[in-house]
């Protein structure tokens, strides 16, 4: 579930940054880069922190099978 909600919140800042940089201002690309460079971190690093947010909110991890 955790996973699931970190991916919709990316690409949430993602497309919403490229909307505003394309309305409002070109400076707002730099959301989307700062979302870009935290997704990679991440992934060698395993250190997420809306996954901090989100356990301390009580999001549980779906576990399988």
């Amino acid at each position: 579930m955790k996973e699931r909600i970190v991916r919709a919140v990316a690409g949430s800042f993602v497309l919403i940054s490229i909307l505003l940089a394309h309305y409002v201002d070109m400076r707002w690309i730099w959301l989307s880069v700062f979302v870009g460079v935290n997704l990679l971190q991440s992934s060698f690093t395993r250190f997420c922190p809306l996954e901090i947010i989100l356990d301390k909110l009580g999001v549980k991890e779906k576990k399988c099978c």
